[in-house]
């Protein structure tokens, strides 16, 4: 399928309301149905079975790390002694965080809805992704994956920016943009872009949400400011900036220089097979073809689904390291020529299925 704007010179338009997508509506790319590999209806029954033994366990330990590095943080604050501590904590905090509201965001996670819906809202507040804004792009990110004009989680849009590359590891565009948000969502107003993937229905939520956390974040700020000491923000807003970089590494493996504009994801998403530390960070996310092609699949059943498909797939990536070799020289080569992008090899005689895919909500 050709590229619906592939001017070398200026790229494309990755905005929400702009004329990219009227384009990619008549290109038939909105909601449309896309390519899954072939698996057994009995064996994607028993893969789609939740549990909330993994989950309760895995965000047991999450959750008592970070008790245990903000509690030696605290112990030793004043000292050097105390970096190593908050390092552990931020990016508990930051990053892992990152992965658990995605997946309690699919109500994946947990068998059950009131679990997956408390550590949903947990991990949103830490790192800062308006739980009711972020679900329905969410949803709207794996209806039309890539698809510019129409994806609101395009991480890097072509040509890539390094410079604003190198501050999003630090998760600082993210942060202003998200004060920038909550303010005009506390006035009770949403953005033109936002207005095209979540529910007017959801507004009043949007608008209680972001008073709420304006109203949380002030208090830390006060209580820093009144103990004239940085200890309160260590614990609160800090950390989503000073532990948020392993969670943009992984998040720019996920799609970034693959191709745009495509219906079938073995052409758009990575699998990167990753040692267990990096997956209990990452809640298993480094099978993204996976997730992406059959999105109600939990966390924990990815891997085997990835022995279900991997013959129909392009071969995975060994380590994030080797992703990396192939992403950054992408990166450099897409700031001269936008509408370079890797050519991943697949089946190209397999055809899409026929029946619609499966809802990216629970």
């Amino acid at each position: 399928m050709s590229q619906i704007f592939s001017d070398p010179e200026c790229g494309k338009d990755y905005s929400l309301t702009g004329e990219q997508a009227r384009l990619a509506q008549e290109a038939g790319l909105v909601s449309a149905v896309w390519y899954q590999s072939p698996v057994p209806r009995k064996r994607m029954k028993e893969l789609m079975q939740r549990s909330d033994g993994r989950a309760i366990r895995d965000t047991a330990l999450w959750l008592g790390l970070m008790v245990l590095s903000g509690w030696g943080g605290y112990v030793f604050w004043g000292s050097a002694a105390c970096v190593p501590f908050f390092l552990v904590y931020g990016v508990l905090y930051g990053s892992a965080a990152n992965s658990r509201w995605h997946e309690t965001g699919h109500g994946t996670a947990f068998k059950t809805r009131w679990m997956n819906d408390v550590v949903y809202q947990i991990a949103c507040f830490m790192v800062m992704y308006e739980p009711q804004v972020w679900r329905w792009s969410h949803a709207r990110h794996h209806t039309d994956t890539i698809i510019v004009g129409r994806d609101p989680e395009i991480v890097e849009p072509r040509p890539p920016r390094l410079n604003v590359m190198f501050l999003k590891l630090f998760s600082l565009p993210h942060v202003y943009t998200i004060f920038k948000s909550l303010a005009l969502h506390a006035t009770g107003q949403m953005s033109a872009e936002e207005k095209t993937f979540v529910p007017e229905s959801e507004y009043p939520k949007v608008y209680r949400t972001a008073r709420i956390w304006l109203t949380l974040h002030a208090a830390v700020i006060a209580l820093a400011l009144y103990l004239n000491s940085w200890l309160p923000m260590m614990y609160v807003l800090l950390p989503t900036m000073y532990g948020g970089w392993l969670s943009y590494v992984f998040g720019l493996s996920q799609h970034v220089g693959l191709a745009e504009d495509e219906l079938d994801h073995r052409k758009n998403c990575r699998t990167i097979y990753m040692n267990p530390v990096f997956r209990f960070f990452y809640s298993d996310m480094n099978y993204h073809l996976e997730h992406h092609m059959f999105p109600m699949v939990p966390y924990h059943a990815l891997a085997k689904l990835h022995e279900e498909i991997k013959d129909d797939c392009p071969p995975p990536y060994k380590s994030i390291i080797e992703a990396y070799r192939e992403i950054i020289p992408t990166l450099l080569k897409q700031r001269k020529d936008p509408s370079y992008y890797i050519r991943r090899p697949i089946r190209e005689h397999a055809a899409p299925q026929s029946e619609p895919r499966q809802s990216a909500l629970s």
